[in-house]
């Protein structure tokens, strides 16, 4: 059995539709991106050429790159946010992480041409490069504007659990570390011409290496975020999130054990998919709670994870030695055996049982059938210590009686009289009496209060037997049928 209880459990964000508020938070994030991108992907290309420092024209493509990449990251939050469809089930999540894993192939790219263009600067083709005051401003002002701009990204993406703002703010993190660089390379080339004119021509170097220092913190950076990505795309388990889950699931109350688990992401949302074993004797809606209780406690865990609990049905071991004692008894051919009670002392197991058998067998005869049995039952079983057996007739399987509760209406009456007057209440219908030979037998409904417990029940049922019994000349069996009042 799946059970799946969305309907009690409130809405995640996750699940809210596309122009709700966490959506449009992801979107009005994504735009500003965009924006701060631009702006500063032109302004570094137009000092970069100004000045020709390799180190900001890096800046510029890292920015530029940047621009890419916050347009992906945009028109990703707007598909990602999508509610689930028929083609889509698990959602649109993952194309947030796509989305993400583009942002490092371009990364990687850019990498490879800044590093490119230092060597050649380094070793082949050294370049004239003037070190500003507009140089070290828009580096200070690319500082201020992505220190901002990531900080606001990360708070988004923590927010919403957003791979793809996540990605985004990385980069934005990378271009103020990268920043620092550059104007240390500025500075180096600064003092060579102005305070080391002797070094004038190392420290014109300084530029390209600064460069060097972009692409390798870049690189590091891109590592990281793509085997995230790949690890999501792939459905890769978040690290030590399953045995916590695992071990909150055995935790609830009625599991008896845990199976698979398998956890997954997709975008922002998390996937759970576990198989509890609970008590086959529990009604359904008990296992349903169940089911609801292990949700739960995963959700603690995992905030607004989409969970899905499958119960599989076991036997529990005192159930496991009652169903072998009854296959004992049949194959001496007696299939009414009931009323098992097990006790354990120590390792050792002493049970009681009803035995039911055929009208025409002698004491002894009957005796000596329990007798075989509990012989049987202690040879299959070892550790049952001792079988008390309590006979009870069964009838010979043949009703010859004759229905004469229609020409017996006075004893009706007094059927219903005296149960009526035993429960204290009027309860006794549909009375049905037979008549064997000299004897009857009697079979009534009766209705008790649905809050008594089932041995009170038993125990009220047993009086009316005795009572019925006790005054009615010729009764030789009553049949209680119980059942609660109708509400």
């Amino acid at each position: 059995m799946t059970v799946r209880p969305e309907s009690a459990t409130p809405m995640s964000e996750e699940s809210l539709p596309a122009d709700s508020l966490p959506a449009k938070g992801k979107k009005s994030a994504a735009g500003n991106s965009v924006l701060a991108a631009t702006f500063l992907a032109g302004l570094k290309l137009v000092v970069g050429l100004a000045t020709g420092s390799l180190g900001i024209l890096a800046e510029a493509a890292h920015s530029a790159l940047d621009l890419v990449a916050a347009v992906v990251t945009f028109l990703a939050v707007r598909v990602s946010d999508k509610p689930a469809d028929r083609e889509h089930p698990y959602g649109h999540g993952k194309i947030e992480n796509f989305s993400a894993l583009i942002e490092t192939v371009l990364l990687f790219v850019t990498c490879a041409w800044i590093i490119y263009e230092a060597v050649e600067r380094l070793f082949f083709k050294p370049a004239a490069i003037d070190p500003s005051l507009w140089a070290f401003l828009v580096m200070a002002v690319s500082i201020a504007v992505n220190v901002s701009r990531s900080r606001m990204l990360y708070r988004v993406a923590r927010k919403y659990r957003s791979q793809a703002l996540e990605a985004d703010a990385l980069h934005f993190s990378t271009d103020v570390w990268s920043s620092y660089v550059v104007i240390g390379g500025l500075v180096l080339v600064w003092l060579g011409k102005n305070v080391f004119p002797r070094h004038g021509a190392l420290l014109q170097k300084a530029d390209a290496l600064a460069a060097f220092g972009v692409a390798l913190i870049v690189l590091f950076v891109s590592y990281r975020m793509g085997k995230r990505t790949i690890d999501v795309l792939l459905d890769r388990a978040p690290d030590g999130l399953a045995p916590r889950i695992r071990e909150a699931a055995a935790g609830a109350e009625g599991v008896m054990g845990v199976g698979h688990v398998r956890v997954r992401r997709s975008g922002p949302s998390v996937f759970v998919d576990l198989t509890v074993d609970v008590d086959r004797n529990q009604s359904f809606e008990r296992t349903h709670r169940i089911a609801e209780a292990v949700e739960g406690q995963i959700r603690k865990i995992a905030p607004g994870a989409d969970v899905v609990v499958h119960t599989d049905p076991r036997e529990v071991e005192r159930e496991t030695m009652a169903r072998r004692i009854r296959a004992v008894a049949y194959r001496r051919q007696m299939s009414s055996v009931h009323n098992i009670t097990m006790h354990e002392e120590k390792d050792r197991v002493y049970v009681d049982l009803h035995l039911e058998v055929d009208d025409n067998l002698s004491l002894q005869q009957a005796h000596d059938l329990a007798s075989q049995i509990e012989r049987d039952l202690q040879e299959d079983m070892r550790q049952i210590e001792s079988v008390t057996t309590h006979l009870e007739s069964r009838g010979t399987g043949v009703d010859d009686g004759v229905d004469v509760t229609r020409r017996e209406p006075a004893l009706v009456a007094r059927i219903v009289a005296l149960t009526n007057a035993i429960v204290g209440a009027p309860s006794c219908h549909n009375v049905t009496i037979r008549r064997y030979g000299e004897t009857l037998s009697v079979a009534l409904h009766c209705t008790f209060p649905e809050e008594l417990s089932i041995v009170q029940v038993h125990d009220v049922s047993t009086r009316i037997e005795q009572g019925l019994m006790k005054k009615i000349p010729g009764l030789d069996r009553v049949l209680v049928h119980e059942e609660p009042h109708e509400r």
